[in-house]
């Protein structure tokens, strides 16, 4: 089952920063994980990249059973 990695407000919004995750595309890993992880993951995601095994992906990118899916919302920096 591929698993999905969670960073800063997404781990935070999701309480977990690892999970497997079922699904064949990044847009059904999603979708999953937005059910399991509740509407402030949901409300996060909307404003996060995805990258599949390192690489930016779309919704509709496949996934492997062995596929790593992160979630990287925006980062800002203070002075």
């Amino acid at each position: 089952m591929p698993v999905i990695r969670l960073f800063a407000q997404a781990r935070e919004a999701a309480g977990t920063a690892r999970d497997e995750v079922p699904g064949a595309t990044v847009g059904e890993v999603l979708d999953a994980a937005s059910v399991r992880y509740g509407p402030a993951f949901t409300e996060v995601l909307g404003v996060c990249r995805v990258w599949v095994d390192g690489e930016p992906a779309g919704s509709d990118h496949p996934v492997g059973p062995a596929a790593e899916v992160a979630v990287l919302p925006p980062v800002s920096g203070g002075a």
